[in-house]
């Protein structure tokens, strides 16, 4: 069974920056699409990032687009979500989430597995 474990959230001023880790573990790494999403307070949950399985695709919400990086290191069983230039509108819920079909992923909609959720929150 596939267990995504998050870790990286907190608290941040506007302005400043988080890196969001999640460790997939009990399967291959290498055979999973993997992504981020967020949900805010009174919102749905939203697409935010996604990485191929060999890391050479990847896809942003145009929200995010210039000030978020997704990637996933050769060697390690570990995605990471870099979030620059954090705005209030940032704060949310992060989840992170992983399937074997890219197409699943960037959808967001019947994805494999999700993780518990890291919340980070950005103060004005």
């Amino acid at each position: 069974q596939v267990q995504l474990v998050e870790s990286g959230g907190g608290l941040v001023q506007a302005g400043g920056s988080l890196r969001l880790s999640c460790e997939l573990k009990g399967r291959t790494f290498a055979t999973y699409a993997m992504g981020w999403f967020r949900q805010a307070p009174g919102k749905e949950r939203e697409f935010v990032a996604a990485i191929s399985r060999g890391g050479a695709t990847t896809n942003y919400a145009d929200s995010v687009k210039g000030r978020f990086t997704i990637s996933r290191p050769d060697a390690k069983d570990t995605v990471y979500l870099q979030m620059n230039s954090l705005t209030p509108e940032d704060t949310a819920v992060y989840y992170c989430a992983a399937d074997q079909n890219w197409f699943t992923m960037i959808r967001g909609t019947r994805v494999s597995y999700w993780g518990k959720g890291a919340l980070v929150t950005v103060s004005s």
